[in-house]
C-alpha cells in the first residue's frame, strides 16, 4: 500500500484552528503547496471543516483539516464552531493561527486551553509577520510565518513533523504476536456484504503486518477451513477470523490452536480492547426497553443482512431475550450525550484514528456508559470470548473479575 493509499485512520491528522480572518486557510495553502482552501478577506469564508488526505514532507501521509473560525457568531456560526470543536477529537497535531498584528484574543486562549486539556501537541503560528516592524524570535510553542511571502513556512512544516511523529506509539496489529517463519490462517467470508473485488481494510492491514513480521499469511473462506487444516500438515501459529463466522470457525479450529478475530486485533491496535472487554459485562444487565447504540466509524452501503444494523441487533435480542431499542451512528457522527444508552457496541474503528477512538471511549467512561466492540460482543454471545482472548492473558484475568 503506497503513501497515497494510506487509510485515513493511519494518517496523522493536522488541524488548523483560529479566529476568522487570521489566515488559517492561507497558512494551509502555504504549508501544503496547494489551493486546498478558499481564501478571502471576507470573515467566515470557511464554513465547514475542509479535509484533504495527502503526503506532507517530511512527515509523510497526513490529513489536513482547515476549520471554521472559532469566533464565528450567530446561530449558524455556533454550529460552525461546534464542528471546529469536533475536529479537536481527532487532531493529532493542532496549529493555532493568530494574526500577529492583532495578538491573542479570548477565543485563541480558549483554544490553547482545549489543546492542553485534550493533550494535543500544538504550535502557535503568528501569521502576517511581514506586516511587523520587527519579527520576534520563535519559541518552543510558537513561530512567526507569512503566508503571503512564505517566510517561515518550511520551518513550520518541520515543526509540525516533529509534533506528528511524537504520536507514533501504536502497537502492531499482529506482528508482535507471531514469529518469523510462522504461518497465520485468515478466515475471510465472501458473501453479499463483502466488498466486490477487494478485502476490507482490517484484512488488508493484518496481511501486511504478517508479511512484515517475516511470517506467511494464508486466506480461506469459512467453508474451506476444516479441509485446509486437515491438509496443511502443520498447525498454524494463529487463526484470525471475521467475527461474523466466529462460531463455525471455533468449532473447526483445534483447541490448541490460538484463535481471535480481525475486530479484536483492530480494537487492540486502536487502544480500545481493554475497554471493550470491561464493557461486555453490561450485556447481562440489559432490561426490556433499554436503548443500545451501535456505532461504526465508516459509512457504507447497507446490505440486507448488514452486521451493524441487522445481525448484531438480532443476536443481542436473541441472547438477552429482551425487547431492546437499537440506535445506530456511522462515520464522524457520534452523540455528545450518551446517558440515554444502556451500552455502546462499536466497530473495530479501522477508519478512525487512535485519538478519535480514545475520545469516544472517554466520552462513554465520563458518562458512565459501558462500551464494547463488535468482535468482543459476538464472541461473548457465542460463548467463545475466553478462547478468542487467549493470546492476551491479562485480559482473561480482567474478564474473570467482571
Amino acid at each position: 500500500m503506497g503513501l497515497n493509499e494510506t487509510p485515513s485512520g493511519e494518517r496523522v491528522h493536522i488541524g488548523f484552528f483560529g479566529r476568522r480572518n487570521a489566515g488559517k486557510s492561507s497558512i494551509v495553502n502555504a504549508v501544503t503547496g496547494q489551493d486546498l482552501a478558499v481564501v478571502s478577506d471576507t470573515k467566515g469564508t470557511t464554513t465547514d471543516p475542509v479535509m484533504k488526505a495527502m503526503e506532507l514532507l517530511p512527515l509523510g501521509p497526513v490529513v489536513i483539516i482547515d476549520t471554521p473560525g472559532f469566533d464565528d457568531e450567530g446561530a449558524l456560526g455556533q454550529m460552525r464552531v461546534k464542528k471546529a470543536r469536533q475536529v479537536l477529537n481527532r487532531a493529532d497535531v493542532a496549529v493555532l493561527v493568530v494574526d500577529s498584528t492583532e495578538g491573542l484574543k479570548e477565543c485563541d486562549q480558549d483554544l490553547i486551553t482545549l489543546f492542553r486539556e485534550k493533550e494535543i501537541p500544538y504550535i502557535i503560528v503568528w501569521n502576517k509577520c511581514d506586516l511587523l516592524d520587527s519579527v520576534p524570535k520563535n519559541g518552543d510553542h510558537e513561530m512567526y510565518v507569512s503566508a503571503l511571502t512564505k517566510e517561515g513556512v518550511d520551518e513550520l512544516k518541520e515543526r509540525i513533523a516533529v509534533l506528528g511523529k511524537s504520536e507514533d506509539t501504536k502497537l502492531q496489529l499482529v506482528g508482535d504476536l507471531i514469529h518469523p517463519g510462522d504461518f497465520v490462517l485468515l478466515v475471510i467470508p465472501i458473501d453479499k456484504a463483502a466488498p466486490k473485488g477487494r478485502l476490507i481494510l482490517p484484512q488488508q492491514q493484518v496481511i501486511r503486518d504478517v508479511l512484515e513480521a517475516d511470517a506467511a499469511a494464508m486466506c480461506v473462506k469459512e467453508f474451506e477451513l476444516r479441509e485446509t487444516l486437515e491438509n496443511l500438515g502443520k498447525k498454524p501459529a494463529l487463526v484470525i477470523t471475521d467475527s461474523q463466522v466466529f462460531s463455525k470457525v471455533s468449532a473447526d479450529v483445534p483447541l490448541d490452536v490460538p484463535l481471535t478475530s480481525f475486530s479484536i486485533l483492530m480494537a487492540r491496535y486502536k487502544g480500545f480492547l481493554d475497554y471493550a472487554v470491561r464493557g461486555i459485562a453490561a450485556v447481562e444487565k440489559l432490561k426490556d426497553g433499554d436503548k443500545i447504540l451501535i456505532s461504526e466509524g465508516c459509512t457504507h452501503h447497507r446490505q440486507c443482512d448488514d452486521i451493524g444494523t441487522v445481525k448484531i441487533p438480532r443476536w443481542l435480542r436473541n441472547y438477552t431475550g429482551k425487547e431492546l431499542e437499537i440506535e445506530t451512528s456511522s462515520g464522524r457522527t457520534f452523540p455528545d450525550d450518551l446517558t440515554e444508552y444502556a451500552m455502546i457496541v462499536h466497530c473495530g474503528g479501522c477508519m478512525l484514528n487512535e485519538r478519535e477512538m480514545r475520545y469516544r471511549m472517554k466520552c462513554a467512561a465520563d458518562q458512565g456508559v459501558p462500551i464494547t466492540n463488535y468482535g468482543i460482543t459476538i464472541a461473548y454471545m457465542q460463548g467463545i470470548l475466553k478462547r478468542s482472548l487467549g493470546i492476551f492473558p491479562h485480559l482473561l484475568v480482567e474478564l474473570d473479575d467482571n
